[in-house]
């Protein structure tokens, strides 16, 4: 037997939007991500619930590779509002290496996440309307997890080059005349 999935009414958006953010609140975002579908497919383009269900996914995060990353990234890049799609691509970034941090990913190997993170919510602290500090919280946050972790800045000694070092040659080259 299939079973199909069944419309919502436009008119019910608003009690859905209602109900996904409760369940992101509950930490139950596999429900909000249903929901936004559910609006999605009734109104493709709704604002809300496309950013909603960019959280409700990262929400789902837990550092590995099955992680939805590029999923999340083309529903932000997908937000009309200049401001909103630099900050939320920023919590993307922010919430992945967190996520990548918490399984042991070497913190200085995240750096270029957090960084990337940064520079989003940068540009958004540019073109935020009045009032809105959400993208300087956000950078703050990241410059306190960058002080929290001394490892996040590792320092590589340049490598040594002797004088007589020389590049590697090929064997079987230098046998057969090197003709290619």
């Amino acid at each position: 037997m299939q079973h199909q999935l069944k419309s919502i009414s436009k008119a019910g958006i608003p009690e859905a939007i209602a109900k996904a953010e409760l369940y992101r609140y509950l930490n139950e975002p596999e429900e909000a991500e249903s929901i936004c579908h559910d609006i999605l497919a009734v109104e493709p383009d709704h604002q809300l619930a496309r950013r909603m269900l960019g959280l409700a996914i990262t929400d789902q995060f837990i550092g590995a590779t099955s992680d939805r990353y590029g999923e999340v990234q083309t529903i932000f890049q997908s937000l009309r509002d200049p401001y909103e799609k630099h900050y939320y691509c920023g919590l993307l970034h922010e919430r992945r290496a967190k996520a990548q941090l918490v399984v042991g990913y070497s913190p200085h190997v995240l750096l270029p996440l957090i960084e990337e993170a940064m520079r989003c919510f940068a540009e958004a602290e540019k073109i935020r309307p009045a009032g809105n500090d959400d993208s300087i919280l956000r950078w703050n946050r990241c410059v306190r997890l960058l002080e929290s972790r001394p490892d996040f800045h590792f320092e590589r000694p340049p490598a040594a080059f002797d004088t007589e070092d020389s590049p590697p040659v090929n064997p079987s080259a230098r046998r057969t005349g090197g003709h290619h």
